[in-house]
């Protein structure tokens, strides 16, 4: 089982990785002015997305329902923590529609709100971390 649970961790390594780098491609990009800049960014962004960052957490949850039939955790931190990994890939899901905006040149934002949006996953991982390791609940 440490093997599996040796994966989950490079996985959600993984998977947080591209939840901290996309938005921060999405500053520059809302940023940037020109055209070879908005397609640099968007094969950019593409890569990390589809190459790095879904990979990354469909392989973090298969690991993690392994672990979780493995060892029957229970509790209530892990109640709280299933919420967290929910709300964080909802906030995937939203970054590939603002991928998709991208893509079409359809973005709206200013780099204010991604700089904003880039914080998400920052706090979701603080809190996952102490609920694993603590187990306040």
């Amino acid at each position: 089982m440490l093997w599996i649970k040796a994966w989950h961790i490079i996985f959600m390594v993984t998977w947080f990785a591209g939840m901290f780098y996309l938005p921060r491609l999405f500053v520059y990009h809302a940023m940037s002015d020109d055209k070879i800049s908005h397609e640099r960014f968007k094969i950019m962004e593409r890569k990390l997305f589809y190459g790095i960052m879904t990979p990354g957490a469909i392989l973090t949850i298969a690991f993690g329902f392994w672990l979780w039939l493995g060892y029957g955790i229970t509790g209530g931190w892990l109640h709280i923590k299933l919420a967290i990994v929910l709300g964080l890939v909802a906030y995937h899901i939203y970054c590939g529609k603002l991928l998709r905006d991208f893509k079409h040149d359809r973005n709206q934002r200013s780099h204010i709100y991604y700089r904003w949006f880039n914080e998400a996953p920052v706090l979701a991982l603080i809190a996952i971390i102490i609920l694993v390791e603590v187990k306040p609940c």
